[in-house]
């Protein structure tokens, strides 16, 4: 997998290096700030770009910005966004750019390495992965919510769904049969009015834009 590196902090950047390289990744570029970050993108057409949200020149949103336009510009590129805080308008702008190769990550989850690079490696394969607490936090909805209407199960698999998982990888993980998660999503779908929504990225996509209205 070819990688390029995007975040102001020298000592995380370097380790992620170290981290790809281990593994058998090739790091293109890495690079500290924004317009590098483009510039190594248009040049190297990575498979994957790992993008810090706030980073120079103005230590805002510019990586956010940077990989909203490396969706646009470069839809075969994966981006995979970091982020110290879970924020909201952030994860699912992101994620309604484009359907799929998308990520959202905080940053502690990087420390759990296996968790990291699952999530580099679904981006990278045509998937989304999105951090369990930025779900979570997405899912948390005031009254207007539909989601009251669904099941404590219902709401699992959701939250499963969301993160990027496929049936399977649901199945496994909440420990119950991949027909009973068909049978769940089902209601689901049926209850946000998502029913006649096909295809596993869309499936996703659906559901977020629906939560940001």
């Amino acid at each position: 997998m070819r990688v390029i590196l995007a975040d102001d902090s020298t000592l995380l950047r370097e380790g992620l290096v170290r981290l790809l390289a281990d593994e058998g990744h090739q790091v293109v570029a890495a690079v500290g700030d924004a317009p590098s970050l483009l510039a190594e993108v248009q040049r190297h057409q990575p498979d994957v770009a790992v993008v810090d949200v706030r980073m120079p020149p103005t230590h805002t949103d510019d990586g956010l910005r940077a990989a909203l336009r490396i969706r646009h510009e470069h839809p075969e590129v994966g981006v995979l966004v970091l982020s110290q805080y879970v924020e909201k308008r952030y994860a699912v702008e992101l994620l309604t750019s484009n359907s799929a190769r998308v990520g959202y990550l905080l940053k502690d989850r990087v420390v759990q390495v296996d968790e990291f690079l699952d999530a580099l490696q679904r981006v990278a394969e045509g998937g989304v992965a999105f951090d369990p607490e930025v779900v979570r936090r997405l899912l948390v909805r005031r009254d207007r919510d539909p989601l009251s209407r669904l099941t404590d199960r219902e709401r699992d698999v959701l939250d499963q769904m969301a993160q990027g998982r496929t049936n399977a990888g649901i199945a496994e993980n909440l420990h119950i049969s991949q027909s009973a998660v068909e049978k769940h999503a089902n209601a689901i779908f049926e209850k946000l009015n998502l029913a006649h929504q096909t295809g596993y990225s869309r499936r996703v996509l659906a559901v977020l834009r629906y939560l940001d209205s």
